[in-house]
């Protein structure tokens, strides 16, 4: 499972002209899971972002996570963070879940986020979605949980 987590002031989701996700300050999280992916790696990964110190504290150092701010979380699926571009020009998708194990998933780590924040919005599983942030900092973290496994 692969995420890059945005920190943003607003950000928002469109499908079909139609807003479906928005958050005021908080986390945008694209997600993308890959296959072989289970509910361990929705649980490692929905714990480090919601405790990932990335805001300022008093002394504008970033020493305060999404839940220390009572900040909001934006989960936007986005199956290209698993694209294989080693050979050619076109990257290759093959290391993306089944959609079906995907989606369960996705709809795992959003509740798995709900419980620790206050607030969280998201996209549509598998629509063309447009999305709209203003970045914080900016400040934008890769993460991948065979990474973080690997410790």
């Amino acid at each position: 499972m692969k995420a890059v987590i945005q920190r943003v002031r607003e950000a928002s989701v469109s499908v079909d002209g139609q807003t479906v996700g928005k958050i005021g300050a908080g986390l945008l999280v694209l997600l993308g899971v890959a296959g072989g992916d289970t509910l361990a790696e929705v649980a490692l990964l929905a714990k480090k972002i919601v405790n990932l110190r990335i805001f300022s504290d008093d002394a504008g150092k970033m020493n305060r996570s999404v839940k220390d701010t009572d900040g909001e979380i934006l989960v936007v699926s986005q199956f290209t963070l698993l694209a294989n571009c080693r050979r050619g020009n076109r990257p290759d998708f093959l290391a993306s879940a089944d959609p079906q194990i995907a989606n369960a998933l996705y709809e795992a780590f959003k509740q798995a986020v709900g419980a620790e924040v206050k607030r969280v919005e998201s996209g549509i599983f598998g629509a063309d979605m447009q999305v709209s942030l203003l970045n914080d900092g900016p400040v934008t973290i890769v993460l991948d949980s065979d990474t973080l496994k690997s410790k």
